[in-house]
């Protein structure tokens, strides 16, 4: 079984569904079962005092599943160490207390999740944590945002919900030019379709709920670090703090992963059939979506994705009201919070997952949908869009 060091070690060349079903997941080598155990337990013997087994004493510094899914997900972004926690806002929370202290200053995207901004603006600012939301679409604009006490740039890419792209390799140069920790936020892409490490940045964050995981049962989060130093002390918090995935949870999602590229390849195109459909009906007054070579971004995420995922947002020509009505009339979207399962949902974020920042700068339109395109049959989906919109 991996040892407690976590997911750390040599880079691993193989391909990326190789890494997906292989990486920590060596078979057990008491009964040789493919699939890792889940080592449903609090504490260890000890082999006398400090005698520990493969480092491990207790599962909030360390358990065998989790350590598994950690070494997995640092293969999957090409990272030093991983580290998994138990929801993303937890992993989030550990990335910014590791990185900030009193004093400094954190840029985020001005169309950030409303979770992470919330974390930031009325969490981390009552310690003394400032922060600047800006188009980070646009590198001058981030450029002219940086501080001398700018610690932290913050990207998300693709946003949620507006799905704008963010150029990671130039705002990493930005960053790193002022000494500040880049950290990208992978979730909607995943690291099938975008690989951020590569592209300059420093930590990448992911609610594992969601395409990690991919069938809506179970809330993970997750780091990943380029580099062992960083990974270290984003490890220190993890124990100190102590927000660990438990061992059932890491099991999940290390049995999500295994398909994650097969079910990333049906999201993207499901979505892009989806996005054809939404450009040409009349009730539908914008599409936005990287993969359209209308999308502002379009260049940006051709070039450092290799597909325009499964998230789709598009505005109702008539509005508000007509936004909400397609929302309850969907039957095979399920109407829901989260993202990335197995299964279509739809919501409307002005009133559902962006409500906390309703009055900020972050503020949705209100005649705003987001899609999370499943892997339903196309023409179910396409059915069901058509009966909602009609």
């Amino acid at each position: 079984m991996t040892s407690s060091s976590g997911g750390s070690g040599a880079a691993d060349h193989r391909g990326f569904n190789t890494r997906a079903i292989h990486a920590g997941q060596e078979a057990d080598a008491t009964t040789g079962a493919v699939v890792v155990p889940i080592y449903q337990t609090s504490t260890y013997k000890q082999d006398g005092v400090g005698g520990l087994r493969s480092g491990y004493e207790y599962s909030r510094s360390a358990n065998p599943t989790r350590t598994a899914l950690e070494e997995c997900l640092a293969a999957l972004e090409n990272g030093a160490r991983g580290l998994a926690f138990a929801s993303g806002l937890a992993a989030e929370d550990a990335a910014l207390r590791t990185l900030c202290a009193p004093g400094d200053h954190v840029l985020l995207p001005n169309d950030a999740y409303g979770g992470t901004f919330r974390l930031i603006s009325r969490v981390l600012s009552r310690w003394g944590v400032e922060h600047t939301p800006v188009a980070m679409h646009d590198p001058a604009a981030v450029a002219a945002a940086m501080r001398p006490n700018t610690t932290v740039v913050w990207i998300e890419t693709p946003t949620n919900p507006l799905l704008n792209v963010i150029d990671i390799a130039a705002l990493a140069e930005i960053g790193h030019s002022q000494q500040a920790t880049v950290v990208v936020d992978n979730t909607f892409a995943s690291p099938y379709l975008q690989q951020p490490l590569a592209l300059g940045a420093d930590v990448v964050v992911h609610s594992t709920t969601k395409y990690l995981g991919g069938h809506s049962d179970v809330v993970g989060g997750a780091l990943v670090a380029a580099d062992a130093e960083l990974g270290e002390q984003l490890a220190f918090h993890q124990n100190a703090m102590g927000a660990v995935s438990g061992p059932f949870d890491a099991w999940l999602v290390l049995r999500g992963i295994k398909t994650l590229g097969v079910r990333m390849d049906r999201h993207c195109a499901n979505a892009e059939r989806i996005v054809e459909f939404l450009g040409e009906h009349p009730a539908v007054s914008t599409v936005l979506y990287p993969g359209l070579p209308s999308h502002p971004n379009h260049e940006v995420a051709a070039r450092q994705m290799t597909g325009f995922g499964g998230m789709v947002s598009f505005r109702v020509r008539a509005g508000e009201e007509a936004a909400l009505k397609a929302c309850e009339l969907t039957e095979v979207f399920t109407l829901g919070e989260s993202l990335g399962g197995v299964e279509s949902l739809i919501e409307h974020p002005h009133r559902m997952t962006h409500a906390s920042v309703a009055g900020s700068l972050l503020e949705v339109p209100a005649d705003l949908i987001r899609l999370s395109v499943g892997i339903e049959d196309i023409d179910d989906l396409l059915a069901d869009l058509t009966a909602a919109l009609a």
